[in-house]
């Protein structure tokens, strides 16, 4: 990588199932200028998330082929011509799975990070990012987490999953299960990030394993898999129980209109709630969402649970890999300097 030089990963091919390596390339590009009104940003992390691989199948709102993908990412701004932005300040934005990009403040969800001493980088991508705020928004306003009460999530050990243990756990929650798609994500679970039980979901049907781990049933369920999980989660959730769906990693790779869970009338019989959830309806909650956990992250009470690949060109590597479950938290790529 040169200073005249910038990278992008650009999507080649349509995926037909699991993506592979051959659908994506690496292109070179001059470094952009900034023009009035926008800022030159030197990518320092990139995110890469399993949205991505539903955006691959083009079609409204899709990735076009050919083009840089977008993604979320934290840089510097090394020139500007923002009034809002200076060289040296960190923002996060959008323009991601590449090298550099041109950002103007407040465009596409581009923002000056507050800048919070001792907490690492990697948080404003993950437990302080669209993650966290997942998370955040999905346990406090979709499903109104109350003390006292228990929680069911699956893919507990993903970026999403392992912010919801943390945050449901500061507020209040009573026990908390997680589903998991190893033992040893089992026992990273239960034995690092403190959750009271966890399932391997290859090990027996998602119901049973469920019930076994809360015998007394759940109130809450946030749902990043779909499936086999959201029918099992309907069966243990108790009356006016609530279902945050955030994702469906079940499908992402496969059938995109599976049969309705075989229990669904149960949503009617025990008066229970499902309600999607999308970040981007809930941006406004960032302050509120690093005000709530930065304190923790300073005193280590949390973690940024993250999974850091090194290197540009080992970005869609990465994606492959937390598509497969490879990751323990959230997956990122650091950009070497």
């Amino acid at each position: 990588m040169t200073t005249n030089t910038a990278f992008a990963v650009h999507q080649s091919a349509r995926p037909t199932g699991f993506p592979t390596t051959g659908d994506f390339t690496c292109a070179a590009f001059p470094v952009p200028r900034p023009g009035p009104g926008t800022a030159l940003v030197e990518n320092l992390l990139l995110s890469v998330d399993p949205y991505h691989r539903g955006m691959m199948d083009g079609g409204e709102g899709g990735f076009e082929l050919n083009t840089p993908l977008e993604g979320r990412s934290v840089g510097r701004v090394i020139t500007s011509r923002d009034p809002g932005l200076r060289e040296g300040d960190l923002v996060f934005h959008r323009a991601g799975w590449r090298t550099h990009a041109l950002v103007t403040l407040g465009v596409d969800g581009t923002r000056k990070l507050r800048g919070h001493a001792g907490v690492p980088l990697e948080a404003y991508l993950s437990i302080l990012g669209g993650t966290g705020l997942t998370a955040y928004a999905a346990l406090t306003r979709t499903a109104a987490l109350r003390g006292g009460e228990d929680l069911f999530v699956s893919a507990a050990a993903g970026g999403v999953g392992t912010a919801t243990g943390h945050i449901a756990r500061l507020l209040g929650a009573r026990r908390i299960i997680g589903s998991a798609g190893s033992a040893a994500k089992v026992r990273h679970l239960t034995g690092v990030l403190g959750f009271d039980a966890a399932f391997d979901y290859h090990d027996g049907p998602v119901g049973e394993q469920l019930a076994q781990a809360a015998p007394d049933g759940i109130d809450v369920y946030v749902d990043n898999v779909g499936g086999d999980h959201l029918e099992g989660a309907i069966d243990s959730l108790r009356e006016y129980g609530r279902v945050a769906w955030v994702g469906a990693m079940s499908m992402y790779n496969g059938d995109r209109s599976p049969a309705a869970p075989r229990n669904l009338f149960e949503v009617v019989h025990k008066s229970l709630r499902l309600e999607g959830v999308l970040v981007r309806n809930h941006t406004n909650l960032q302050d509120e969402l690093e005000d709530f956990l930065v304190p923790h992250l300073r005193s280590g009470r949390i973690g940024t649970d993250t999974t850091v690949v090194q290197g540009f060109d080992r970005t869609v590597e990465a994606f492959l890999g937390m598509l497969r479950g490879d990751n323990l938290g959230k997956m990122l790529v650091r950009i070497d300097s």
